[in-house]
C-alpha cells in the first residue's frame, strides 16, 4: 500500500473526509476523499464544456457559465454516491491556481461555491495548486514513491522531480503546452471536440502510417511546440492538392514529433536525479501512445512508466481533495475572506509539507 511519507497519525478510530473542487479550465468536478489509515476516492463526478468544432472554449464567457450552472449539483451528486453527509466533511479543498485565466475561476464556482460550502457547513477551506493535486493523485493512484514526474496538460508541460520540500521544476515548455499544441491541431484539421480535441487527434493518429518531418523543438531541459505547430498547421492546409499528407498522417508525425521531445528531457531529468520511474500526469498523460513511449524508456533505464487512465489524468476534484487532504492533515488553512484564485501559482511555489526527505 502507499503511504505517505510524513503524515501526523491518526487517532483511535478517527477519519478525515475531504470535498475538492476543481473547474480552473473546461471541467467542472467535486471529489470526495476518506483517510482512515488508508486513502479512499468515496466519489468523483464532473462534466466538460464541449465547445463546436473548430473552436476553443472561452474561460470568461460560456465556460464560466457552464460551470455556474453544474457546480452545484455536482456537490450533490456527489454527496448522495459517497454516501456522505456535509456534517461529515472536515475540510473543503478548492483549486487557488494555476489555470486558464484567474477570472475565469472565480466565475465558474470553485473560489465562489468552496466558501460557500465551508461556511455552510462550518470546516476549514484548504487552498490547492492545480499542479501538485495532479502529483498526489498520480503518487497515490500508481503507488509511485519518488519519480521524476512529467506534467502535460493544455494549459502545462513540465518536467518536476522532489526535492528540498518541494517539486522542483527541471524542464517546461517555454511557448504554449503541450495540450493546447494538440487541441489547436484538431481544429486546424476539422477534428470534432467532442469527447475532447486531444483524443480525437490520438484516434487519428493510430490511422497514419507516413511520418511528416516536422521541428522538432528541444532546447536543452526545456521544449517549444509554437513553431511545430505552425509548420504543422501549414502542411494541412495543402489538403487535399496532390501528394499532400492526409490528416491522420500528420496527426501521427505531430503525436511522435511531441512525445519524442518530451521522452527525451523526461529521460535527462531521470539521468540527473539518478531516478528509474517516471509517473505521467495531465491530461495528455493518459494518451496510450506517450505511455507506451515513455515506458520503453523507463525499461531501458530498469524503471517503469507509473500511467493512469482518463478518470485521474484529467481534471477532477478528488484530486484536489487528495492534495487537499495532505495539507489540511498538516494545519493548512486559509480564512473564508481571503479565498482566491491566481494564475501566478507555480508548481514549485508550493511546500509539499506532507512529504519527507529533503536531503536529494
Amino acid at each position: 500500500m502507499f503511504l505517505v511519507d510524513n503524515l501526523p497519525p491518526l487517532r483511535a478510530d478517527e477519519t478525515v473526509v475531504a470535498l475538492g473542487i476543481e473547474g480552473s479550465a473546461n471541467k467542472v468536478g467535486v471529489g470526495i476523499v476518506r483517510y482512515d489509515g488508508e486513502y479512499a476516492i468515496l466519489s468523483n463526478p464532473r462534466e466538460t464544456y464541449v465547445t463546436p468544432p473548430g473552436s476553443g472554449f472561452r474561460p470568461r464567457e460560456t465556460t464560466a457559465r457552464h460551470h455556474q450552472r453544474r457546480v452545484a449539483p455536482l456537490i450533490a451528486r456527489c454527496l448522495a454516491d459517497a454516501g456522505v453527509r456535509g456534517e461529515d466533511v472536515d475540510c473543503v479543498c478548492y483549486t487557488r491556481g494555476s489555470g486558464a485565466r484567474a477570472r475565469a475561476r472565480v466565475d465558474a464556482g470553485p473560489a465562489t461555491s468552496a466558501p460557500a460550502q465551508a461556511r455552510l457547513w462550518r470546516v476549514p477551506l484548504v487552498p490547492v495548486n492545480h499542479c501538485v493535486a495532479h502529483i498526489e493523485m498520480g503518487r497515490v493512484a500508481t503507488a509511485a514513491s519518488d519519480p521524476v514526474v512529467l506534467y502535460v496538460s493544455g494549459g502545462n508541460t513540465q518536467v518536476l522531480a522532489y526535492s528540498g520540500d518541494r517539486y522542483r521544476i527541471f524542464g517546461e515548455t517555454v511557448d504554449i503546452a503541450v495540450g493546447n499544441c494538440l487541441d489547436r491541431f484538431a481544429r486546424a484539421v476539422g477534428l470534432s471536440n467532442d469527447p475532447s480535441p486531444g483524443l480525437n487527434v490520438e484516434r487519428a493518429a493510430a490511422r497514419g502510417r507516413a511520418l511528416v518531418p516536422l521541428p522538432y523543438g528541444v532546447k536543452g531541459m526545456d521544449v517549444s511546440f509554437s513553431g511545430l505547430l505552425t509548420h504543422a498547421e501549414a502542411r494541412a492546409r495543402r489538403r487535399p492538392s496532390p501528394g499532400a499528407a492526409t490528416a491522420e498522417d500528420l496527426c501521427f508525425s505531430l503525436q511522435e514529433t511531441i512525445f519524442a521531445m518530451l521522452v527525451e528531457v523526461t529521460e535527462r531529468a531521470m539521468a540527473h536525479c539518478g531516478r528509474k520511474d517516471v509517473l505521467l500526469v495531465g491530461g495528455v498523460g493518459c494518451n496510450a501512445r506517450l505511455q507506451a513511449m515513455m515506458a520503453d524508456m523507463a525499461r531501458g533505464r530498469g524503471g517503469a512508466c507509473c500511467k493512469m487512465d482518463q478518470r485521474y489524468c484529467i481534471d477532477n476534484g478528488a484530486m484536489i481533495a487528495q492534495a487537499g487532504i495532505f495539507a489540511y492533515q498538516h494545519g493548512a488553512r486559509t480564512p473564508l475572506a481571503a479565498c482566491d484564485c491566481t494564475q501566478r501559482f507555480r508548481t514549485d511555489d508550493v511546500r509539499a509539507i506532507w512529504r519527507k526527505g529533503t536531503d536529494r
